[in-house]
């Protein structure tokens, strides 16, 4: 059986194991269903996820020309703490930075490959820890707007990271930590801003992941580079394929590319 669409992230469906779909303009598929199965990935032609011509992608699934004009890649969306919606101030599009940022946000703790700090809308809750590959989460403060939550998020990494290291993640090279020790240590960090907003008791949230084998040197598939992949699925974790071979690709960053999926 053969696919071809367009990548998008995958989208996600929270339960023990995480539920992976990747989903094309006509069709979807269940990747837990594969798992143990031959894939052969073929790259087709560029996307833009905006303007739909065949271009070459820039970032995030965009084209240059896109990329550097709608709000939906504005210098917020990466820097929560740029966001001006609060103040009623435009930055690309008045209209929808005040869909996208004056709603609930939540700044939260997740264990990926070590400790980080991050930020997403309360509707994300867990899609984006599912995003990041993270075994573990607990939120820290929820306040109402993207702004709130970005000067958080500035303040607090000074004292914890707030990347995650791909290849650790992938090899589960991980470490199982008390979050909720973590949320109150870093308490005294939070700006007075939004103090108020702290959560003061709230559990852990565990996440796991549909992989029977991780790699142990994983090396990154480029479709550009090598426009035909054929491997064995055994795993699927954060926004990566993992295959038999140590093989891995990352959906979220090939977002963009038309590509034709057949299983074998």
């Amino acid at each position: 059986m053969t696919y071809q669409g367009v990548l998008r992230k995958m989208e996600t469906e929270f339960a023990q194991p995480i539920q992976y779909y990747l989903v094309f303009e006509n069709d979807f598929l269940n990747l837990n269903q594969l798992l143990g199965k031959g894939i052969r990935i073929q790259f087709v032609k560029h996307q833009c996820l905006n303007c739909s011509l065949d271009r070459l992608i820039y970032r995030q699934g965009f084209c240059k020309s896109c990329f550097f004009d709608i709000p939906q890649a504005a210098d917020w969306i990466m820097r929560p703490e740029l966001s001006t919606a609060h103040l009623d101030k435009e930055d690309r599009d008045l209209e929808y930075e005040k869909r996208a940022q004056l709603q609930p946000h939540i700044v939260y703790l997740a264990n990926s490959s070590n400790v980080k700090v991050g930020v997403t809308r309360r509707s994300q809750v867990p899609t984006r820890w599912i995003d990041q590959g993270a075994h573990e989460a607990i939120e820290i403060v929820e306040v109402p707007n993207r702004y709130l939550a970005g000067i958080t998020e500035v303040a607090l990494k000074d004292h914890v990271a707030d990347k995650t290291n791909w290849r650790k993640m992938l090899k589960n090279d991980v470490e199982d930590e008390n979050l909720k020790e973590w949320r109150d240590k870093l308490k005294q960090y939070i700006p007075d801003e939004a103090k108020s907003y702290y959560i003061e008791s709230n559990m852990e949230t565990h996440l796991k992941f549909p992989v029977e084998r991780y790699p142990i040197k994983p090396k990154s598939l480029n479709l550009l580079k090598t426009p035909s992949y054929e491997g064995v699925l055994k795993g699927v974790k954060g926004q990566y394929l993992i295959f038999e071979d140590d093989t891995v690709f990352n959906i979220r960053g090939n977002e963009g590319l038309v590509v034709s999926i057949e299983v074998v």
